[in-house]
């Protein structure tokens, strides 16, 4: 991912509704959630889910799939992976024990 990518992700998520609805797609895993799942549990207008869910379509930390007639929505690991690794690449100046508990912890969803 080049800083432009990332910032552009970073710019997304700065945003209320949009860091709301990534970590509820985060939190469904890969049964993912229409757009409609989405805008009800969160109490937002289905239009305005609609903006929100393109923008972070467009920075790679969203993706969706269409079902019939309706789509379903994702979090983008491959999308997020390359966000965490852009943010870790020269994490503690290369020593990666340094970085290590840091990157446990994430893993382990703590």
């Amino acid at each position: 991912m080049d800083k432009l990518t990332a910032i552009e992700a970073f710019a997304a998520l700065a945003q209320p509704t949009r860091l709301d609805v990534f970590r509820l797609l985060v939190k469904a895993g890969h049964e993912g959630l229409s757009a409609g799942e989405i805008a009800k549990t969160l109490t937002i207008r289905q239009n305005t889910m609609s903006t929100n869910l393109a923008i972070l379509a467009r920075t790679g930390l969203v993706t969706n799939q269409r079902e019939g007639r309706s789509i379903r929505y994702f979090a983008d690991y491959q999308g997020i992976s390359a966000l965490i690794s852009f943010l870790m690449e020269d994490c503690c100046g290369g020593n990666l024990e340094i970085c290590q508990p840091i990157i446990d912890e994430i893993a382990c969803g703590r």
